[in-house]
């Protein structure tokens, strides 16, 4: 019988555990059942780091939904943006005069989520809203109405449930704040 390992990264402090996260998606999930209840959307989920997300929220809705996937990139292997917006992966479900909920891990300055709302939008959708698990307000530059958001974090670099640091971590179960030494 093998032993799942874990990998070794010095965790400050574990931010959100893995009950925390499941309790706030229900709750999430329960608003969202009620508030497209009449017009179920299409989900869109931001990869890479909004898949898990995404999974655990879609079986928190009670309603017919569709997915989809846009997967772009503004921050390569750092920990910070490079402000350059590219879509590496575009939708593949047309979404003209249907809703949209766009599925993010975490919103940080705000540029990138803008870019992608403003290029769905020129694809004709009948509403596009914003479902975060994470809100680190302290590095927003971009002011993007926020339609549901998990938790509002500090402006602290946070790994784990789908967040990674140079595409690792991302499948510990707990949101946690690494160690500034840490940090490549």
């Amino acid at each position: 019988m093998s032993t799942l390992r874990r990998p070794k990264l010095k965790i400050g402090k574990v931010l959100l555990t893995k009950e925390q996260i499941a309790e706030r998606i229900e709750e999430l999930g329960i608003r969202i059942s009620k508030d497209y209840a009449d017009n179920p959307p299409i989900m869109v989920s931001v990869l890479k780091g909004g898949f898990i997300f995404l999974a655990d929220l879609v079986r928190a809705i009670d309603i017919p939904i569709e997915i989809d996937f846009m997967e772009v990139s503004s921050y390569g292997n750092g920990t910070v943006s490079s402000g350059v917006v590219r879509i590496l992966e575009d939708l593949s479900l047309n979404i003209e005069e249907r809703h949209i909920l766009i599925v993010e891990d975490i919103i940080d300055t705000g540029h990138t989520l803008r870019y992608i709302i403003d290029n769905l939008e020129t694809r004709h959708p009948k509403s596009v809203k914003i479902c975060t698990l994470l809100d680190r307000r302290g590095r927003r530059e971009v002011e993007i109405p926020l339609d549901y958001v998990g938790f509002v974090v500090p402006d602290k670099f946070v790994i784990g449930y789908g967040l990674d640091l140079a595409q690792k971590y991302r499948n510990l179960p707990y949101i946690g704040i690494i160690e500034e030494e840490e940090i490549p």
